[in-house]
């Protein structure tokens, strides 16, 4: 048996030397590594990881609540930031399929407005879950449908009159008298006001994309059609007596109602034009065009064109239901040119002075 022969002093010496010595080269290697990483880091930083960006385009829950009983209808999940109202209704929609997204309204809270379809849910997220409030809004229609029902509507039913139809008036007493040529001037007259309407209509107002109730439908069509019938029944009459003085006052309240029209005209597509319309539309000015000087004097001249056109109607054909839906229209439309005067004073200050809304120098 051989046995092993035990290391002399001085090697362990050397050999616990050796091991001190290198420790401190290792921790230095160390730092001039971590010093060189920094450095590095420094001069070219890296680009954002994937999970920042992931949390920027984090979800959202949305807690739908009925606006009444406060029982909850839905959960809507995996929402975007960037997404709008319009496509969570969307989402709403295929969870509920009896709500249509015309029919649904969401507010923030109770008895708030409804939230428009263009905002984002960003602007209205607090935090990562939302809780928004439902309203069905009934059965909804375009509102370029509405228009073509108020205008076609009395283009139509003043027709019949005119024609005269055995079932509105006595047909003997029909074929005996001789009608009045104002008669067959004021047909022309309504007919071009209403197809001027409906031309305007589908080729130059730039028509809301939304939706309205459908009893809104019915009562702006009651109303029209209701006064159309009650103003043709008396003009087309057999028994109409015409104006109090003659061809004189018919002439001249044509030639004002055509002016009316032409003015009305102009005025709208003037107004169609991409710079006076959306967020960034500047204050509508005159032109060459003589029918636009009268926005030196009044801020909503096609208000005042259309008032001035069924003033002339109402004294060419003299009859009292015109003069019903003229006073009835005329208080209407003040209504609509204050509310848009007010706001043309908030935004345009500066080009309102001295201007009245409808009426120079008294509305």
């Amino acid at each position: 048996m051989f046995r092993r022969q035990k290391p002399l002093a001085s090697e362990r010496k050397r050999e616990l030397f050796l091991q001190g010595a290198t420790q401190p080269l290792l921790k230095n290697e160390m730092r001039n590594f971590h010093s060189l990483s920094r450095l590095v880091l420094s001069a070219c930083p890296l680009p954002p990881t994937a999970a920042v960006k992931h949390a920027k385009a984090a979800h959202v829950e949305i807690e739908v609540l009925d606006a009444h009983t406060r029982k909850q209808i839905c959960i809507v999940d995996k929402v975007t930031q960037t997404s709008t109202i319009h496509d969570v209704k969307q989402k709403f929609h295929k969870a509920c399929p009896k709500w249509c997204p015309s029919q649904i309204g969401l507010q923030l809270e109770c008895g708030g407005p409804f939230l428009r379809d263009s905002v984002t849910v960003h602007s209205v997220a607090g935090s990562s879950i939302l809780t928004l409030y439902f309203t069905d809004l009934g059965q909804q229609v375009p509102w370029i449908t509405v228009f073509l029902a108020e205008y076609t509507g009395p283009l139509l039913i003043y027709l019949l009159f005119y024609l005269r139809i055995p079932y509105i008036y006595d047909v003997k007493e029909s074929a005996r008298s001789s009608r009045h040529p104002v008669v067959h001037l004021a047909c022309a007259c309504h007919c071009v006001h209403y197809i001027r309407y409906l031309l305007e209509t589908l080729f130059v107002h730039k028509v809301s994309a939304g939706h309205t109730p459908l009893k809104n439908l019915m009562k702006s069509c009651a109303f029209y059609w209701g006064f159309t019938a009650w103003m043709a029944y008396y003009i087309n009459h057999p028994r109409y007596t015409p104006p109090s003085f003659g061809n004189r006052q018919v002439l001249v309240s044509a030639v004002g109602f055509l002016i009316c029209e032409a003015g009305n005209h102009f005025i709208n597509v003037m107004l169609s034009h991409p710079s006076h319309t959306g967020n960034n539309a500047c204050f509508p000015r005159p032109n060459y065009n003589p029918f636009t000087w009268i926005l030196f004097l009044v801020s909503c001249p096609n208000y005042t064109y259309e008032l001035g056109a069924w003033i002339s109607f109402t004294i060419m054909t003299q009859t009292l239901p015109v003069g019903i839906f003229t006073l009835l229209m005329s208080i209407q439309m003040s209504l609509w040119a204050q509310k848009k005067h007010r706001i043309y004073l908030r935004k345009f200050n500066s080009y309102m002075h001295r201007k009245s809304a409808m009426i120079p120098l008294i509305l």
